[in-house]
């Protein structure tokens, strides 16, 4: 492969136009003809940019609504042809086909179509482009002597190297360049497969296209020795974590990140389950610390962290509210520390004075709390592979869930029942959660055994279970033994919630009966590993 080639013919076709008249007109000073198309061409003929259109090469007119207008060997035939062999240059010169040495091609905007809820099938189709990935594909397969441009991030590095070279493209900058092409043409792809797999009735498709678009290199990973990035996902039509506005703070870190995205699920769920209330959440290490709702948020976030002011101390809070003065200096109120505040929206009188508190606080505006994610299949690696699942999407509805056992559930319970087995399905199993007056009380999660989540459960919520006249204990799975159960109902808990499923359920429920507890069975696990 030569190093350098010269740049003498270059195609424009974007639909993206930032910053294409300045680029066009770089490449017109140094000599290059420029061959364009439809919109692209007329642009550049309004700013004086000399343009031949793609027609004058085909000897076609662009044709149905612009389906067809570059599908035509004199285009591919100079993408792809190779200019080191004796009959590729012989069919160039019998067919009167020109090399080009550069193309400058970004796609219709599928992906920014269908993030539209509002687009109908027909307008997203008729974004699928066609033309565009196959000469991207054809001069990226032809690196050797074609440059393919993408991105107008790419124009600045394209130019250099050209400054440097002469005019010439290195074989270098022409690499990399191809391999974003390919990237983007698979991305691109994967979009479409994955919007058209949703009109289908399989929740999991036969071939997962997974593709995802670097947004941020973060500083380290879980921890310093490792290294991370953040990806986004396109076309899921949502403004969730991963494409939040940070307001204010230093850059959030992966854990921070991390932690972020289970507030705004655990968050949305409440908000989801619990009518018309405010909802708030502390996460500590992706798992629900505190939990509330309320008639009001600043009730609600004041509930929320006095589930554990102690594991709260420097942990990520989110809200179903914005964050006005008057929640921001309830928030920031004696020696409480937070790292992350999620909410929909944030006051500046509400910046200015959480950042006067904390120097470093990530403030994270994202609209959508509240909202369930779109993309319904959750994936995770393992050596060699991937597992991959539908999310759980489902609710804490007590009028869903069966009674077993004990008196039936007091109506007065149900915000804590919510708040309970809300907080289980988003807490790491094993695990059990206790609930009273609207808030979560403790946290026993992560472990190896159910009896040792109940114990922790109870030590975490301390004397404020006796304190509440009712309270709730909330378990992710059934209980394979009484023996769980009974360090709730010993602790003072008066009902206890489970899937049920248990070969034992029966001396469960036996335990509840004669302590006089009540026992509701949902039906659903909630498994978190």
């Amino acid at each position: 492969m030569p190093d350098l080639v010269p740049v003498r013919r270059a195609l424009i076709s974007v639909s993206d136009k930032s910053d294409v008249i300045p680029f066009a007109r770089f490449l017109h000073a140094s000599g290059i003809e420029i061959i364009s198309t439809g919109g692209t061409a007329a642009a550049l003929k309004k700013a004086g940019v000399p343009t031949k259109p793609v027609e004058d090469l085909t000897g076609y007119p662009e044709m149905m609504d612009g389906r067809v207008k570059t599908l035509h060997p004199s285009i591919h035939g100079g993408l792809l042809a190779r200019r080191d062999v004796d009959s590729h240059v012989a069919a160039m010169v019998e067919h009167d086909i020109k090399s080009i040495d550069l193309i400058c091609i970004n796609l219709y905007p599928f992906e920014r179509t269908i993030a539209n809820l509002d687009t109908t099938e027909d307008e997203a189709i008729e974004q699928i482009d066609i033309g565009g990935p196959a000469m991207l594909r054809s001069a990226a397969k032809n690196h050797a002597f074609v440059a393919t441009v993408t991105s107008p991030s790419q124009y600045d590095s394209l130019i250099s190297d050209m400054h440097t070279n002469n005019g010439a493209t290195s074989l270098h900058l022409r690499k990399h360049l191809a391999a974003s092409a390919f990237a983007r043409t698979a991305g691109y792809d994967a979009a479409i497969s994955n919007w058209l797999a949703r009109s289908t009735d399989e929740a999991l498709p036969p071939r997962l296209q997974i593709s995802a678009t670097r947004s941020t290199l973060l500083r380290y990973g879980e921890n310093p020795h490792q290294q991370a990035a953040m990806y986004v996902l396109p076309g899921t039509g949502e403004t969730g974590i991963a494409s939040a506005e940070t307001i204010d703070g230093k850059p959030l870190s992966y854990n921070n990140l991390n932690d972020a995205a289970a507030a705004w699920r655990c968050c949305g769920d409440l908000i989801r389950a619990c009518d018309d209330q405010a909802a708030a959440v502390v996460i500590k290490h992706a798992n629900p610390c505190g939990a509330s709702i309320a008639a009001t948020i600043t009730e609600a976030f004041e509930a929320a962290y006095l589930g554990d002011p102690l594991a709260a101390f420097g942990g990520i809070l989110g809200l179903s509210h914005p964050v006005n003065a008057t929640l921001a200096a309830a928030i920031t109120t004696g020696h409480r520390f937070l790292e992350v505040i999620v909410a929909p929206s944030f006051d500046q009188d509400a910046v200015e004075c959480l950042s006067g508190k904390w120097k470093n606080i990530r403030l994270v505006a994202t609209p959508d709390v509240g909202r369930p994610a779109s993309n319904t299949i959750e994936v995770r690696t393992i050596p060699g592979g991937l597992l991959a699942q539908t999310a759980d999407f489902t609710l804490a509805n007590p009028s869903k869930w069966q009674h077993a056992a004990g008196p039936p559930m007091n109506e007065a319970l149900r915000d804590s029942a919510i708040v309970a087995m809300t907080a289980v399905k988003h807490g790491g199993s094993n695990a059990i959660t206790i609930a009273g007056s609207g808030r979560l009380l403790g946290l026993g999660s992560g472990q190896v055994d159910r009896l040792t989540a109940s114990r922790i459960a109870v030590e975490k919520a301390g004397g404020t279970i006796a304190e509440c006249s009712e309270t709730v204990a909330g378990s992710d799975a059934f209980f394979p033994f009484p023996d769980g159960p009974e360090v709730l109902i010993d602790a003072g808990v008066t009902c206890i919630i489970q899937p049920g499923g248990s070969k034992r359920d029966d001396e469960t429920f036996a335990l509840c009966n004669e302590r006089d507890v009540t026992c509701m069975v949902t039906g659903t696990r909630h498994f978190r590993h």
